[in-house]
């Protein structure tokens, strides 16, 4: 199958001096997933390669025996002030078929699986969030495997960028869902501006937050368990950032862990949550916070359940504000309300 590539904006873009970020991502025959990932806004490079066998420098030849274990996969850098990994793995989940397994389209093989490589140990729950909602969405287990990246070597020059060079190329990729905006809708996921949310001067976070609101969201603190607002809460509606506003769970998305504190499973948003290592009180865990207020939320662990993505988003009550589904609609969230039905 070939198809007639979109324009391309990114050539037009100055990612000179921009601080890039990485993602590995592999989706099938490799020259598909390079051609659309390289017309997403904010991509600045791309590069197919073998990442993650079990030998050096190897050929394509070697590859598509399968021996070597590795995965035609893509290396994609990207500028996070245009694009974020959250939508990033959202086109990736558009193109791929998340439950096949060794195969995508009509190649066979292991070196045709589908994975998420990553180096930055902070990206690991942006990807767990991702794959909880599609898992969620499509109600089957998600067979695209998560691992840390343990090599990567480029394909040969002839590979790169081959699309570009062979329009009429094999290509098993749909590009529809580069310009389709309706997509966030069907595939689970609800995108939230930023920019309609922002955090108050200090003088007013004093005036507006309780003492215990405040030490939480601005000093890190926790809240006790079992005694605190919405541990037990099962009433539908949404959850909010105290400070701003800005959306950031759903009853939907609630369950009852046992620890005391709210939890979830997955924000509404992957790119409202925030997530930094905590090397606090001899532990190593993973702290989250909002996107628009930098408030410290809680942390998110891998114990959440399994048939919903495994991820535990816990939360402290202190660090957020409930609207009842009965007012998300005068409170101005009514374009959520999809998201409980």
């Amino acid at each position: 199958m070939s198809h007639t590539l979109p324009p391309n904006p990114n050539p037009g873009i100055n990612y000179e001096g921009k601080a890039l970020k990485d993602i590995w991502l592999a989706g099938g025959c490799f020259w598909g997933v390079q051609a659309y990932f390289a017309r997403i806004p904010g991509v600045a490079h791309t590069t197919v390669g073998y990442a993650n066998g079990k030998t050096p420098n190897p050929t394509y030849e070697e590859v598509c025996t399968g021996r070597p274990g590795h995965a035609e996969t893509l290396h994609v850098q990207y500028d996070p002030e245009c694009v974020s990994l959250g939508t990033l793995l959202r086109h990736f989940f558009r193109i791929i078929d998340p439950t096949a397994l060794n195969r995508q389209g009509n190649d066979y093989g292991v070196q045709y699986r589908s994975g998420i490589y990553y180096r930055d140990a902070n990206d690991l729950p942006v990807i767990r969030s991702v794959i909880a909602a599609v898992q969620q969405q499509i109600g089957r287990p998600v067979v695209t495997e998560v691992k840390p990246l343990t090599n990567f070597y480029a394909a040969e020059d002839y590979h790169q960028d081959y699309l570009e060079k062979n329009p009429g190329g094999y290509c098993h990729i749909n590009f529809a869902s580069l310009t389709d905006a309706t997509l966030d809708e069907k595939d689970g996921f609800m995108s939230v501006d930023p920019q309609k949310y922002h955090k108050p001067d200090p003088e007013t976070l004093k005036q507006n937050l309780d003492p215990l609101q405040y030490s939480v969201t601005q000093h890190s603190h926790t809240e006790p368990p079992f005694e605190n607002d919405y541990w037990d809460n099962h009433e539908p509606g949404i959850y909010v950032d105290v400070i701003t506003g800005e959306p950031l769970f759903t009853s939907k998305d609630k369950f009852d862990s046992g620890c005391g504190w709210p939890s979830f499973t997955k924000p509404i948003d992957p790119d409202s949550i925030v997530y930094r290592s905590d090397r606090s009180y001899g532990m190593t865990r993973t702290e989250t916070r909002s996107r628009a207020g930098d408030s410290h939320l809680g942390h998110v662990f891998e114990d959440g359940p399994r048939d919903k993505g495994g991820l535990r988003y816990c939360i402290n009550s202190a660090a957020l504000r409930f609207i009842p589904l009965a007012d998300m609609e005068k409170e101005g969230y009514g374009a959520f309300i999809a998201l409980l039905k």
